[in-house]
């Protein structure tokens, strides 16, 4: 073993990789919904774990209450059906064969709930897709966490003053 200045080399470690969450389990969220009737909570539906990781962070420590996560429409309308968010804030690029547009259509025509894209894919032939969802906002990312914070709390502010 070589010594440097009187210090042994360190041995190269695997770059740490975060393990995924359960989603939708993170501080007790999965049958809650039940019992705050879903006034203000949110469901994220990002593919990217690091984005969604850190908009979940975000919307916590700004005191929101975060329903889950999903990263497909499928996982989406599952767990729309079973937390009952207020709205959902979400990405038009998903896993799967349907896109973010079609979860949201199905997210409003099912359960009501109406969303807040956060995405790169703002194209006007997206948004005239998107109409009938009656979307709430569409923030373009990137964008800072602030941001994204702000919209969201004017969202659930509005969705909660139209019921």
């Amino acid at each position: 073993m070589r010594v440097m200045n009187g210090k042994k080399p360190r041995a190269a470690t695997a770059p740490r990789v975060a393990a995924p969450r359960p989603r939708g389990a993170r501080n007790g969220a999965l049958g809650r919904a039940k019992a705050t009737g879903g006034a203000g909570r949110i469901l994220i539906v990002e593919d990217d774990f690091l984005v969604a990781s850190a908009m979940e962070d975000a919307l916590r420590d700004a005191g929101l209450q975060v329903a889950g996560i999903a990263a497909s429409a499928d996982e989406a309308l599952a767990l729309a059906a079973a937390e009952k968010p207020a709205l959902a804030v979400m990405d038009v690029r998903l896993r799967g064969g349907r896109d973010g547009i079609d979860a949201a259509l199905e997210l409003f025509a099912r359960h009501g709930v109406r969303v807040v894209f956060a995405t790169a894919h703002q194209t006007p032939d997206a948004r005239a897709r998107a109409a009938p969802a009656n979307p709430l906002a569409w923030v373009p990312k990137p964008y800072a966490s602030a941001t994204l914070v702000d919209i969201v709390r004017r969202a659930v502010r509005d969705v909660s003053s139209a019921k």
